[in-house]
Formats: structure tokens, sequence, C-alpha cells
């Protein structure tokens, strides 16, 4: 028996819609956001338990709390890469050992009419 596919098949190089784009941006701000909350926690359980060199880790925790707010609000307020520059691609349409722009070494198959 054939099994049957949840996704439909991907027929078209179009981006994803506006609105799964956002999805995915709220999600990656939502767990930068979490982790900048697990490092306060990990701060304070550090500061509690009197841990060796530990200005050296609330130093590190707090330059990941300052830093991380940055760069959630600069990633979730990016765009999503488009397919052709994105450095890891799961399908590829084009041929790997050709670049862009570069002929083929083979003549074109001409047809002549006239013979």
């Amino acid at each position: 028996m054939a099994e049957s596919h949840k996704k439909p098949a991907l027929i078209t190089d179009a981006g994803h819609s506006p609105a799964q784009q956002m999805r995915a941006r709220q999600i990656r701000y939502a767990v930068m956001m979490a982790v900048r909350a697990l490092l306060l926690v990990l701060a304070a359980v550090l500061v509690m338990a009197k841990a060796p060199f530990l200005w050296l880790w609330l130093g590190l925790c707090a330059l990941g709390m300052v830093v991380l707010p940055w760069m959630a609000v600069i990633i979730a307020n990016d765009r999503s890469p488009r397919e052709d520059r994105r450095l890891f691609r799961r399908h590829s349409t084009k041929h790997e050992d050709t670049p862009p722009g570069i002929a083929s070494p083979t003549p074109p198959h001409v047809i002549d009419g006239d013979t």
C-alpha cells in the first residue's frame, strides 16, 4: 500500500508566506529570551552557592544577558535568507559542479531544418 505524505511536494521556488516567516521569527525571539532568563537564574544560583571564580561566571552571565536581547531583536527583525544564498540547502535543483553564469563545455545541440 502506498504511503501517504503529510506534506505536499514543493514544486516552486517561492518563499514562505509572511505569516510563516513572522512565526519563525517569533519562535527564535522567544527561545533567545528564554536563554536570557536561564542566564539570570543561573547567576542567582551561582551567587547563592558561592561558586569559585564567581566574578568570572557572573561576568559571563551578565554579558549574555546584555548581548542576547540585542541579537534577538536583530534576528527577529531580519527577513529570512533567500534559498539560493543559504549556506546549507536541503534540496538543490542546480548542478553543484557548474557555477552560475558559466556555460557548459558541450556545444548546444542545433537542429537544422534545411537538410
